[in-house]
């Protein structure tokens, strides 16, 4: 049998998604291990071990200097090395809603001219101006590269956090995001699947609706809903009532976006 790709997920200092996410990808075939943040930064070169690198969702650092900030931060100094060095490798990185937040303030993402470690959006305060705890439409663009969410339309997922409005006040950035193929999913509109520009479909008011962001690659993708929190059709509120109109499925359709980047290393490991 092939070697399941390794999937390295960091955790610590408030981080708390790390039981579902090491799920989601053991679920899709891949081997995770879970290492805290200080075991990674005494050893930085134990990174090369890995096919992929995922940052989770939580509160890192208690969010205190705004969410992502001080784990960026961190990484930047400690960590830019041997992560320039794992992009180069052509292997893949996901940050989901905290982990979201790092890679952007990292510079991970949009990623443009091959630019990782330089800041160039950010994700604010939602312009509800409080946190947001629930379910969302999410829209995939075809035009993406994103490895992760190949062959995927609409999906349904959670979304918890207090800042997630992608924001930049350079449109011309902004356009070279859209042109580039980098927004990788949007808020939608459940009833037309159209981008939504207003609350709760558009639950912090992100520009353009920008739910995730990928680089040109296409193998670095972070976004704010909670596609490891979707592992089972029982994790939908309407769960209950879908099982009267037909047979439920074996699996939550977040786990899509892990089985698309384990078969992507498969493939190119």
């Amino acid at each position: 049998m092939p070697e399941k790709p390794r999937i390295l997920i960091i955790t610590g200092y408030g981080l708390n998604c790390e039981a579902e996410s090491r799920h989601a990808w053991a679920l899709a075939g891949a081997d995770p291990e879970l290492v805290h943040l200080n075991d990674l930064l005494e050893r930085p070169r134990r990174l090369s071990d890995y096919a992929g690198l995922m940052f989770i969702g939580g509160f890192s650092f208690g969010d205190h200097m705004t969410s992502g900030h001080v784990f960026a931060a961190r990484l930047r100094h400690r960590l830019r090395e041997p992560l320039e060095k794992f992009i180069a490798d052509g292997r893949l990185i996901l940050g989901v809603c905290n982990g979201f937040q790092i890679m952007v303030k990292l510079g991970l993402l949009p990623g443009l001219d091959g630019e990782y470690f330089e800041q160039r959006v950010a994700l604010i305060q939602n312009e509800v101006g409080h946190f947001q705890n629930f379910w969302v439409e999410i829209r995939f663009e075809p035009s993406s590269p994103c490895v992760f969410t190949r062959g995927l339309d609409r999906i349904s997922l959670p979304i918890r956090h207090g800042e997630g409005r992608l924001f930049t006040p350079d449109r011309e950035l902004l356009a070279r995001i859209e042109a580039g193929g980098c927004v990788a999913c949007r808020y939608a509109d459940p009833a037309t699947g159209r981008p939504a520009d207003a609350f709760p479909h558009n639950p912090n008011g992100s520009l353009h609706a920008i739910a995730g962001l990928s680089d040109p690659t296409g193998r670095i993708f972070g976004l704010m809903p909670h596609p490891e929190a979707f592992l089972y059709p029982e994790n939908h509120p309407h769960w209950d009532r879908r099982r009267h109109t037909g047979p439920l499925p074996e699996r939550g359709l977040g786990l899509r976006i892990f089985e698309n980047a384990v078969c992507f290393l498969s493939r190119n490991g």
